[in-house]
């Protein structure tokens, strides 16, 4: 049986450093620093056949390599292992650098250097024996690069938006009452053209009225707040520093327009069509960007592993807490600031679009709205979800999304379901399509969890309810989702544990332990001993009785209250 090597490499921009550990983690051969060229690598490969032939020749050394990655400063050097895994028997392993810094301080405490560094991925190579990375391939690793080009561009407009707001505050402050998008084109000639509130003033409205695209309703307006304007800053200087903003911004977008162009064409370069793009409101450009961050799809084995990768899901936000633990304040919720900047922009675009195109979008949309009339940036949200939900699902089985695969305007009650729709676990209100999670991917789309909308007839306190049949509709992970306890959950399966939420308000401790295949949940502290099911659940978190729980969840939910043509009762 050949001999394991722990190699650990620690990348930087000019060059690397690399660590070479027998199985009894000593050292196998002096450590080398070796620059970012074809010389340096020449040295890296010498010194590992220098062990091979120490060890016996081939067959009798087999090299783990960790290489602890700085930004895209690995890039070459994993492309460069690959290939010589053709001929010397190595695997290697890309590590987390969060979780590679945690490792080198548990075993080497705070020292801290690039021999430190690559002596502790060689050690974690040999110890922990970490899943050998996928190779990608040429056309997906194209992709990627344009993909990260294209997100520091967007990020570069941003700014230079935000700039411009700044800027207008002091010459033009009214702009910003009168339209939201000081990026759009109409906007930008205004203020190119008219650069200050005193020049906008002096002009003409024929002449404001020949600006390009501008509409005629905001002519009058716009004239109106010039004139009156309490602008503090005006002049050569400011008009001069308004223009050079304008044409920074109009590279800026022609430069992302440009690359958008590319990164379609490198999209459809690949060598195997995920159908991204045939999901409605999923353009090309949105599929190029979730496939150059996912990669591969089996990477996740649940959609809402891609939800949380992502981040489209929302947190608590809430305002300290009370002397008994509690939160204070209303509590909200807001989206998550974790995952991708570049595609939850271009996922809030998508969503806008499927809420017209998608029927599995536009039913969860209405549903959600009509719970939230005031706020329809919630349904734009769960809309985010479910595109990402759908995308999934369309990946997973290699077939076309199929719009008439589920009648997804009919609602969840109208025909009698013979299993529990779904175990996913769902944000606030949300019920989303995917991949049914109880059986392997079947070769179509599914829906995970049938749209349901509200019910005509109102529930009150007369309403008979049968609380076993809303445990059948109403898995315990949703409710999980829907209190904001999802992110907390730590486990690896159907059992979970975090800080209970019912008598401790701070997050801290992990007595409240949850079984998602069996939508139970208990706390094991003995001064709160709470268990139960979801009704149990949902009457502890709100202080409510069991009846009133239950009604409280046919309502947020919008369950059937108990079998059609019954009138049983509970509580």
């Amino acid at each position: 049986m050949p001999r394991a090597f722990g190699v650990g490499i620690d990348v930087s921009r000019y060059g690397h450093y690399a660590a070479f550990l027998r199985d009894d983690l000593q050292p196998a051969a002096d450590e080398l620093a070796f620059a970012e060229s074809a010389h340096g690598y020449e040295q890296f490969r010498a010194r590992l056949e220098l062990i091979v032939r120490r060890h016996g020749g081939n067959g009798a050394a087999r090299f783990l390599i960790r290489v602890d990655v700085a930004g895209q400063y690995a890039d070459n050097l994993i492309h460069f292992l690959q290939s010589l895994a053709k001929t010397l028997p190595i695997t290697v392993s890309c590590g987390d650098p969060q979780r590679n810094k945690n490792y080198r301080a548990a075993v080497f405490g705070s020292q801290k250097s690039d021999p430190i560094e690559a002596r502790a991925a060689a050690r974690f190579a040999l110890t922990e024996r970490p899943a050998a990375m996928t190779p990608v391939d040429d056309e997906m690793r194209m992709l990627r690069q344009v993909a990260g080009r294209l997100q520091a561009v967007v990020r570069q407009r941003t700014r230079l938006i935000n700039q411009l707001h700044h800027l207008l505050a002091l010459t033009f402050p009214e702009l910003a009452l009168l339209t939201k998008d000081l990026a759009a084109g109409w906007v930008l000639e205004l203020i190119h053209c008219y650069p200050t509130a005193k020049q906008l003033a002096q002009a003409s409205e024929s002449d404001v009225g020949n600006i390009a695209y501008l509409p005629d309703k905001h002519v009058a307006p716009l004239l109106a707040a010039a004139r009156s304007s309490i602008a503090s800053l005006d002049g050569a200087a400011a008009e001069e520093l308004v223009r050079d903003q304008v044409r920074q911004l109009r590279d800026v977008g022609a430069r992302q327009k440009r690359l958008e162009i590319l990164l379609v064409s490198a999209y459809h370069a690949l060598p195997a069509d995920n159908h991204l793009a045939t999901i409605p409101g999923i353009g090309d450009v949105t599929a190029a960007i979730l496939t150059a961050f996912i990669v591969n799809i089996e990477r996740f084995n649940h959609p809402n592993k891609l939800v949380k990768y992502f981040g489209v899901l929302p947190t608590e936000a809430s305002s300290g807490v009370d002397r008994d633990g509690r939160p204070r304040g209303p509590k909200r919720y807001v989206m998550s600031r974790a995952g991708n900047d570049l595609v939850r922009r271009y996922l809030w675009m998508a969503a806008l679009s499927a809420v017209r195109h998608n029927p599995a979008v536009r039913a969860l949309y209405t549903r959600v709205v009509r719970k939230h009339p005031q706020h329809k940036a919630i349904a734009i949200g769960h809309g985010m979800r479910k595109l990402i939900h759908l995308a999934f699902a369309v990946w997973k089985t290699g077939r076309p999304f199929n719009p008439n695969h589920y009648p997804w305007n009919t609602p969840a009650h109208a025909e009698p379901a013979s299993e529990p729709a779904s175990d996913i676990t769902l944000s606030p209100n949300e019920q989303a399509a995917g991949l049914n999670p109880v059986v392997p991917a079947l070769p179509e789309v599914t829906a995970a969890c049938p749209e349901s909308l509200p019910h005509d007839s109102p529930v009150d306190e007369r309403t008979p309810l049968d609380f076993a049949h809303l445990k059948r509709q109403l898995p315990l992970a949703t409710v999980l989702d829907h209190l904001g306890l999802t992110p907390r959950l730590r486990g690896p399966g159907a059992q979970r544990r975090c800080a209970c939420p019912i008598h401790r308000g701070d997050g801290r401790g992990r007595t409240f332990s949850v079984q998602l295949e069996q939508n139970a949940f208990q706390c094991f502290d003995a001064k709160c001993a709470a268990k139960g099911d979801v009704i149990d659940l949902w009457a502890s978190v709100k202080k409510m009785p069991l009846r009133d729980a239950a009604l409280d969840l046919v309502r947020t939910f919008h369950l059937e209250p108990s079998p059609r043509g019954t009138e049983k009762r509970n509580g």
